[in-house]
């Protein structure tokens, strides 16, 4: 297996299996969007392009930033605390933010694109494995080669090796990215980084597969290939 790495401004080049990496915060709020029962999420690049579509979707709801903060008209922003306190039991939505969506939508050349990040590593990590490619890139969302989601790309290229790296300091170097620092003062900050830094606190993968010309993301258990369906919470 043979790895590559690229990012937003380059990723329309990658072919064969795509893994597009957003660890603060898009693809963690939706690792944890799935855990609270969302059905799939509709990426896309503009915040207009999500609210039509938006419209267009009977019971649909908006999940994003723009500047890390939310536009007007979405129902959510791109916190893990907040979406955590929803009950999203089949909903579908629709998520726009100015990194991890871009580069998933940009993607074009995949013939398998995943979204990853922490919590999904293992899952992803066993997903790749079943499809045995010869070669896996990387898709580093974030700003200047951002080191938080390089590093999960690499903690999964080690994985993948078939090595059982410590995740200690790759996690660590989370919360030491410049990212974190870019967010002062942003509300939920060190709730959403815990959320964040949670290895492998949700056991399914995230392929994004292109329906009717968009890239929809659903939460599958790699070893079934089933959907995810998180458990009904007790009343």
């Amino acid at each position: 297996m043979n790895f590559h790495y690229t990012d937003n401004d380059n990723c329309h080049t990658a072919t064969g299996l795509v893994v597009v990496i957003d660890v603060i915060r898009a693809f963690s709020n939706a690792a944890y969007a799935f855990r609270v029962g969302a059905e799939s999420i509709t990426l896309v690049s503009g915040v207009e392009e999500a609210l039509t579509l938006k419209a267009q979707m009977p019971g649909a709801l908006v999940m994003g930033e723009v500047g890390g903060l939310p536009p007007a008209g979405f129902d959510f922003g791109n916190s893990p605390t907040e979406i955590v306190r929803q009950d999203l039991r089949g909903k579908r939505l629709i998520q726009r933010t100015g990194a991890g969506t871009q580069g998933a939508v940009r993607s074009v050349n995949a013939e398998t694109l995943f979204a990853a990040r922490f919590a999904v590593a293992g899952a992803t990590v066993a997903a790749i494995q079943c499809l045995q490619p010869e070669q896996v890139t990387f898709v580093i969302t974030g700003r200047d080669f951002s080191d938080e989601d390089l590093s999960c790309a690499q903690y999964l290229e080690a994985r993948l090796k078939g090595q059982e790296p410590d995740p200690a300091p790759y996690l660590e170097r989370v919360r030491k990215s410049v990212e974190i620092r870019h967010m002062t003062g942003f509300p939920n900050l060190e709730s959403d980084l815990d959320y964040c830094t949670r290895l492998d606190s949700c056991p399914f993968a995230m392929p994004i597969t292109r329906e009717h010309g968009r890239p929809i993301m659903r939460a599958l258990t790699p070893d079934t290939g089933a959907p995810h369906v998180h458990p009904r919470r007790k009343t």
